[in-house]
């Protein structure tokens, strides 16, 4: 729930700032209506370098890997006691 708060109130900030610029001549109205398009894809590519640096820093985890080795091999025992044909390749 804090999350969607921060979103909120997030999104009230920049439509506040907006509005501002609208309402004021710093930025010519021309350039001030084409900000909600320019956020909207700065956010995309925001998103897809997050994701890009999150597979990059990917980790990983040998000891994990281990252990879930052995739950194969038990799994395989468990089905063969069973009578479940399994093949190992």
């Amino acid at each position: 729930m804090k999350h969607i708060v921060k979103i909120m109130v997030l999104l009230v900030a920049i439509s506040a700032c907006w509005i501002g610029l609208l309402q004021t001549s710093i930025i010519p109205r021309s350039h001030t209506w084409l900000l909600p398009i320019y956020f909207v894809i700065s956010l995309g590519c925001y998103g897809l370098l997050m994701v890009g640096v999150g597979l990059m820093n990917f980790p990983t985890c040998p000891q994990e890997a281990l252990l879930l080795q052995q739950d194969i091999v038990e799994a395989k025992d468990f089905l063969k006691r069973r009578g479940v044909d399994v093949v190992s390749e």
